[in-house]
């Protein structure tokens, strides 16, 4: 019994870690921050308003931490200068708006 108590609780800690960057997050001020940042750089790679990159079949991330990692590494990549609860929002507005994590 014991075990199971503590495999319950392990399972439910592990849930609450990888949801934790999106739920964090505010989704209206992380829109502002995604349209000033985020748009024309993708809008170049992928054309039109650049939303391709979320909704295309072959998409890379697959889970709320794929989704905060890789919200993190384009902050670094393209010098947004973000802080931690920036792309919090940012993910949380990706999350909302395309992923449904």
């Amino acid at each position: 019994m014991k075990i199971l108590i503590a495999l319950f609780a392990a399972t439910m800690l592990s849930t609450a870690v990888l949801a934790a960057p999106v739920v964090k997050g505010d989704p209206k001020s992380g829109k502002g921050l995604h349209d000033k940042a985020c748009i024309s750089c993708h809008a170049s790679m992928f054309g039109g308003d650049g939303s391709e990159i979320y909704t295309r079949a072959d998409r890379k991330t697959q889970n709320a931490q794929q989704l905060a990692a890789r919200v993190s590494a384009c902050n670094a990549n393209t010098g947004a200068g973000w802080f931690p609860e920036d792309e919090a929002h940012v993910a949380a507005y990706l999350n909302q708006q395309y992923y449904k994590f």
